[in-house]
């Protein structure tokens, strides 16, 4: 008896952490991409990916009426040249900002509906593996922000 109360209290103890830990968030920090020139069929989105949750979450896909097709793009150096890859996911974990910059991890945005014009927003569908759906705007500018890192 005094066995199944141990492991009873022991069930207990371990759904409370799972509880306490609560569900997984993601912040999105100063999301932005570059003006596009008219010509241009392709651009990119950045932003920072803050884990607040205890668990490490991944990127998985992002969704949104911008362009035809969203990837998560990274830049990976191979035989000594840096050279643009699609990957499957973006690691965000807790306590370490996830930074999608230009010449690193990015979203790229293939085939745009209409050119990218400084001054305006588009929202993006950021899918995460244990955080779900993140919807997030994205601010159209010349350049990066300057509170960007």
């Amino acid at each position: 008896m005094r066995k199944i109360a141990y492991l009873s209290t022991l069930l207990l103890a371990a759904s409370m952490t799972a509880i306490a830990a609560g569900p997984a968030t993601i912040e999105v920090e100063h999301p932005w991409a570059r003006e596009s020139p008219p010509s241009v069929p392709n651009g990119a989105a950045y932003m920072t990916l803050v884990n607040q949750g205890r668990q490490p979450d991944q990127l998985l896909g992002v969704t949104g009426d911008v362009a035809d097709k969203i990837e998560l793009h990274a830049h990976l150096e191979e035989g000594g040249m840096m050279k643009m890859r699609q990957v499957d996911k973006i690691e965000v974990n807790p306590g370490e900002p996830t930074v999608l910059q230009p010449g690193g991890l990015h979203l790229m945005l293939i085939g745009l509906k209409k050119p990218l014009v400084a001054g305006q927003k588009f929202t993006l569908q950021l899918n995460f593996a244990n955080a779900g759906k993140v919807p997030t705007e994205v601010a159209v500018s010349h350049s990066a922000p300057e509170h960007h890192h």
